[in-house]
């Protein structure tokens, strides 16, 4: 295999314990192809939360670990359960932080703000605060946030969770649209079997804890997904492998 073909990323053998003796991770073997869009999907408390934060390198692995195609952790964006937005700073100001965290001076990152605020459908609330907007705009400040560096790699850790089912759904087909005009790799956590299927071109299926991937299922569905594809047979066939793997999961956390 040459560099080129090599993935992204690779977790091998990834053990993870925390201080008050719970092991999250045991024997994690995980890898993510550029340009892919990778569900981690498991029951809660499983480690996908925390495999996130390994290959964020906001912690370290007691065992194992992760590698990276090139020997060197490129620029990921984050996007956290909740929004973590600045309540007194502007939505512009709010995209603006990490582009200020690498010393990109206002007047150099303007542009790049507002294309990103242009991509999750905000241009007109850029002077806007968070206490002004809905939950899924919010949201969207979020992505525009972890996407404005052009991050080759994008982690969500159940990003729409807390949504409502017609925001979720257009959410989801924002984040599609923008991964591919950016060519982003996306690693997505979530609990939803329908949410997986959707978005992913791979589902990694956690155990319960400590969680390992007992199934990789490839979604050969259409490149650009819409509601026809969410209504087909094909669609349905999917859910329902990924959800007897889930429960099959599930079952480990009953014994």
């Amino acid at each position: 295999m040459s560099d080129r073909d090599a993935p992204l990323l690779s977790l091998r053998g990834v053990e993870k314990s925390f201080a008050n003796g719970v092991q999250a991770l045991q024997g994690l073997d995980l890898e993510a192809r550029q340009g892919e869009f990778l569900s981690l999907l498991g029951p809660s408390g499983c480690g996908k939360s925390t495999a996130l934060r390994l290959i964020a390198g906001l912690s370290s692995p007691g065992a194992g670990g992760v590698a990276w195609r090139d020997g060197v952790r490129p620029d990921i964006g984050f996007v956290f359960q909740e929004p973590t937005l600045m309540p007194w700073a502007s939505v512009a100001r709010n995209v603006y932080l990490p582009l200020r965290l690498k010393g990109v001076a206002w007047p150099d990152a303007a542009p790049r703000v507002a294309a990103a605020l242009d991509g999750v459908g905000l241009a007109h609330f850029a002077d806007a605060y968070p206490r002004e907007l809905s939950g899924g705009m919010r949201m969207r400040v979020s992505i525009a946030r972890a996407l404005a560096t052009r991050p080759p790699l994008l982690l969500m850790d159940e990003p729409f969770a807390a949504l409502d089912e017609i925001t979720r759904f257009k959410l989801n087909d924002d984040l599609l649209a923008l991964a591919r005009e950016l060519s982003t790799t996306v690693i997505f956590v979530t609990h939803s079997v329908f949410e997986s299927v959707y978005l992913s071109t791979r589902i990694a299926v956690f155990s319960a804890r400590p969680g390992r991937v007992i199934e990789t299922i490839s979604i050969d569905g259409p490149e650009r997904r819409d509601a026809d594809f969410r209504l087909s047979p094909e669609f349905a066939g999917f859910c329902r492998r990924a959800s007897a793997a889930l429960d099959r999961a599930s079952a480990e956390e009953r014994r």
